[in-house]
């Protein structure tokens, strides 16, 4: 967040400290004198009078008492004590003796302007009046002016400047509300682990995490678990030297896994027992995207179909989806369970309802593979995808309307893409030639970060059940956690930056 550091009792435009209370003079002494204009102004620095003037004792009829209070009458109002009116003329016997007097800066114009109007020539006359008599003598240069100063509310401090946007060329960030600017996001994770032999694969669909705060990822033949709460590592299966993992995906519940395979079959896993609980061998080559719908999966392969399993059906698949002409890659259903998002290498984005095997919705403007997906949890039928190296560019669709949204050109390769539960932000992952990571505010796509750090594709991706962190995976056989999100309830990523700067560990998944 936006943080000012003008103290109150300094002024924006000078080096010089404020007098301390101790030793400067309130407006409020019981001698009546009013306290110098601070800084120093040629109103101020006049000589001192004569012994005779100095020692006359002041009497009860002519005491004057000044304060620090805003006053609302203007003609009343001895602006000479703030600095804000211009310094009278100066004499060739003031000149003299004010040579290292500080002129009036931009600040003081600029304020004087904006809390009293343009000047006029009355106003002129009564603040240089009220300059030259309200000079004690002695008085030291200083004053009171924003000191213990309340907080002035935001709309008042946009209300003053509501003619134009002078004050932010001038002080930049000192008349922004609070808060405005762009939220704080750590550019480094907070953890970093090891995994030997993530595949640098851009079809594959390696790393999910579970509703129970659980991490899958396939690396090689086998499939490891990673508990986020106790970091313990459990390895839940080997497929063997003749197969590798090619994509997992847990169920919404998060006590079972689904795991496609390169030789086409997927397997349904309890990962309370680690034990596998079918296995059904439909596809004929391997198995790179997964989706869950309740007790429904879909599967996606190299084959160009896509299958629908139903868990509570003998048969191993009870529907068949045909339409890509190239290997399916990736697959997404939408919130409400009512429409499945496919993407293929045949640069293709197909919608599909619950009981279609012919896509509903085609839209063929990517002009490179079609693996990123994400559906919005915050707006009903919104629908992100993203293209391959030859396309760069994340797309938006209205699948209720059947309209192409927006697009943005990304410059690299887009691997995955995710939608925040917690704000209407997303984050997408890249490859050639940046491999970066980039969070977007939707819908200006304004972009609010950019992490670096990975040294090949970012190709994995998965968000944590709190919707707070994410985990990225790379060919670099690194998976690391990022604090992007703020939570459900602040909305805000101040504790997320502490945990991001003091938390690094780095570990190995087995």
């Amino acid at each position: 967040m936006d943080q000012h550091h003008h103290q109150q009792g300094q002024p924006a435009d000078g080096n010089s400290k404020p007098p301390t209370p101790s030793s400067t003079p309130t407006s409020r002494h019981a001698t009546g004198a009013a306290a110098a204009p601070w800084p120093p102004s040629s109103a101020s620095s006049a000589p001192p009078r004569g012994p005779a003037s100095s020692s006359a004792p002041a009497t009860p009829a002519s005491r004057t008492v000044y304060s620090d209070r805003f006053i609302p009458s203007r003609t009343g109002s001895n602006l000479a004590l703030f600095d804000l009116a211009p310094a009278p003329a100066p004499s060739a016997t003031a000149s003299s003796s004010s040579a290292g007097s500080a002129a009036p800066s931009p600040y003081c114009a600029l304020l004087r302007a904006a809390l009293f109007g343009p000047d006029t020539p009355d106003r002129l006359a009564s603040s240089a009046a009220a300059s030259s008599s309200s000079s004690p003598v002695g008085s030291p240069a200083g004053g009171n002016i924003f000191r213990f100063k309340a907080e002035v509310p935001r709309n008042a401090k946009r209300a003053l400047f509501a003619a134009g946007d002078d004050q932010d060329l001038l002080f930049p960030g000192l008349f922004s509300p609070k808060g405005s600017g762009p939220r704080k996001i750590p550019r480094s994770p907070y953890k970093v682990l090891d995994a030997p032999a993530l595949q640098d694969d851009f079809y594959l669909n390696l790393v999910d995490w579970s509703s129970h705060n659980v991490l899958s990822v396939g690396l090689g033949n086998c499939v490891y678990l990673w508990n986020a709460c106790s970091s313990k590592v459990t390895k839940l299966c080997d497929l063997g030297a003749d197969d590798t993992v090619c994509s997992v995906s847990w169920a919404q519940r998060g006590t079972h896994l689904a795991v496609g395979t390169n030789q086409g079959t997927v397997q349904i896993w309890d990962a309370t027992r680690c034990k596998r609980m079918r296995t059904m061998e439909s596809h004929r080559m391997r198995v790179g995207a997964l989706a869950w719908n309740s007790s429904l999966l879909s599967s996606g392969s190299r084959d160009k179909n896509i299958l629908h399993h139903d868990l509570r059906a003998p048969e191993d698949y009870v529907s068949k989806l045909t339409g890509h002409k190239s290997e399916v890659c990736g697959l997404k259903w939408s919130y409400d369970n009512r429409q499945l998002a496919s993407g293929g290498n045949d640069n293709k984005l197909f919608v599909w309802n619950q009981h279609s095997v012919q896509p509903v919705l085609k839209y063929t403007e990517h002009t490179a593979a079609v693996k990123a997906i994400a559906w919005s949890p915050h707006l009903h039928g919104l629908l992100a995808s993203g293209g391959g190296t030859a396309d760069r560019c994340i797309r938006f669709w209205n699948t209720t309307t059947n309209t192409h949204l927006s697009s943005m050109d990304t410059g690299s390769q887009v691997c995955n893409l995710v939608w925040s539960k917690n704000v209407n932000e997303l984050v997408s992952t890249h490859g050639y030639s940046q491999n970066q990571i980039i969070v977007w505010r939707y819908p200006t796509m304004s972009k609010l970060a950019t992490l670096t750090g990975h040294t090949f594709r970012v190709l994995y991706l998965a968000i944590s059940p709190d919707g707070q962190t994410i985990v990225t995976g790379a060919g670099d056989e690194t998976l690391r956690f990022w604090n992007v999100f703020p939570s459900p309830k602040s909305q805000s990523s101040d504790s997320l930056s502490s945990i991001g700067a003091t938390s690094f560990v780095r570990s190995y998944i087995r």
